[in-house]
């Protein structure tokens, strides 16, 4: 599906973290981070960084550029609202159907009902909302039987999916929408913020650092990539790709939307994720329920690792950073010396691969402590979230190995707590730094345990097999 022809009147605008070398003659960035020599015809196309599809070159331009992940689609128009349905699965929880129902008045609605204690009654429901029918299971089957079971009773060109524990924003649709002018789309998702920014410790926690929230950055889905899987609370989607795909796989009680994401992938297909449109999410906020529900999702890791074994790595990072890390961490100061050397020969090839694109040697520098840094933080996340059943054994019987979990935890927890403080500008409903750490500890905690009991059941250690480049 790549290599469908957009439309003429589509642009594709160049991401603001991509460097321009050699004034215009090659590109770095993306991810994962490449560099694109640009032939001069290109560099004249693309002029101030925006480029509009006219003809086939324009169009495979652009596509190139939306492939190597260095461009972000900026369509004109997309699909009409009259070809969506929005599709809901509920169960047990009549107050938050009602309450999503009153904002989707000029929607189609197909309403499924997963065996409900309290049966969802349509003629209830059409109070609020013309156009809109009920399907009941019998038998509770779960999330993903319920949004096919919708799917195959919609019959437009696109639906959207929509749990029923969240509210649209306005103008979410359109955002999402126009996305599908490019043929290559079959899924497109909004941003899920917090329907609530204050209230508890752990909701204000939630506001920040929700697993629903993809963050602000604009995205081509793929995995290992800035946004690899759209969650299913909020997505919108081509009927025709997924009846082809066969819908959400049903043997997944959880994960199935990172399943149907990157099976979608594999066949081709663009993925693409919206910050602008905006749905918000009633996070869950009492303990054991938040508790619970982050262990439910790391269960999924491990069905995942064996649908996807190349898709699903609590770290991947080249071998050499791997030594560094380890060396700097663990080892005596010879091994903290050869550490550094290692680093240096590590830059010295990325500035041999860059060779000719112009850059200054503080650039080089730059890119290569970027990659050093990025490794490290990705390690110490791995040793506080996926590993730390053995880290925590680790810190019990070596004082070494307790250094460096107490490192891990502290630098990856104030890490994580201000890159995320400007997400509340309410003062009254930002987190403070100590109970930020705490839950984001208990988080880990939790999907820890998810993660650790799914590789048990699944009896694979593919959730914990770290990806290691050459």
């Amino acid at each position: 599906m790549s290599d469908s022809r957009l439309p003429d009147g589509f642009a594709v605008q160049l991401d603001p973290r991509v460097r321009t070398l050699r004034d215009g003659a090659a590109l770095l960035g993306g991810a994962p981070t490449r560099l694109l020599r640009l032939t001069p015809t290109a560099q004249s196309l693309l002029g101030e960084g925006r480029l509009t599809v006219h003809d086939a070159v324009t169009a495979r331009l652009a596509r190139m550029l939306l492939d190597a992940t260095v461009a972000h689609p900026r369509p004109m128009t997309g699909p009409s609202h009259r070809d969506v349905t929005v599709i809901i699965p509920v169960r047990d929880n009549i107050a938050g159907l009602h309450r999503l129902i009153q904002t989707l008045r000029d929607l189609p609605v197909i309403v499924v009902d997963d065996a409900s204690t309290q049966t969802v009654d349509r003629a209830d429901l059409a109070v609020m909302h013309d156009d809109i029918q009920v399907v009941r299971h019998r038998v509770s089957r779960g999330p993903a039987a319920a949004r096919n079971a919708g799917l195959a009773t919609c019959q437009t060109e696109f639906v959207a999916f929509l749990d029923s524990d969240v509210i649209p924003r306005p103008g979410w649709l359109d955002a999402v929408l126009k996305h599908f002018s490019d043929p290559a789309v079959a899924l497109a998702a909004p941003r899920i913020e917090a329907l609530s920014r204050g209230g508890n410790a752990i909701g204000r926690y939630e506001a920040v650092r929700s697993s629903l929230d993809l963050g602000t950055r604009e995205s081509r889905v793929l995995p290992y990539g800035t946004v690899a899987y759209l969650p299913s609370a909020a997505m919108v989607a081509r009927r025709s790709a997924l009846i082809d795909l066969g819908g959400f796989d049903e043997a997944l009680s959880s994960g199935e939307d990172v399943d149907l994401c990157w099976r979608l992938i594999d066949r081709g297909a663009g993925v693409r994720y919206e910050p602008s449109g905006l749905v918000a999410h009633d996070h869950r906020t009492l303990l054991r329920k938040w508790l619970t529900r982050r262990a439910f999702y790391g269960t999924s890791a491990a069905p995942l690792s064996v649908r996807h074994p190349d898709k699903i790595a609590p770290v991947m990072v080249s071998g050499r950073m791997l030594a560094v890390w380890l060396l700097l961490a663990v080892g005596p100061w010879s091994g903290k010396v050869l550490a550094v050397l290692m680093a240096a020969f590590g830059a010295r090839r990325i500035a041999a691969a860059l060779d000719g694109a112009g850059l200054r040697p503080q650039d080089i520098g730059v890119i290569a402590m970027e990659g050093i840094v990025g490794a490290g933080m990705q390690l110490a996340s791995a040793v506080c979230r996926h590993y730390w059943p053995a880290s925590l054994l680790g810190a019990i019987v070596s004082k070494r190995c307790r250094r460096v979990v107490v490192t891990a935890v502290l630098v990856d927890g104030v890490t994580d707590w201000f890159s995320r403080a400007h997400i509340v500008i309410d003062r009254s409903e930002r987190i403070g730094l100590l109970p930020f750490l705490l839950l984001r500890r208990l988080d880990d905690l939790a999907y820890g345990a998810g993660l650790w009991w799914g590789v048990v059941r699944e009896r694979t250690l593919g959730p914990l097999r770290p990806r290691i480049r050459s």
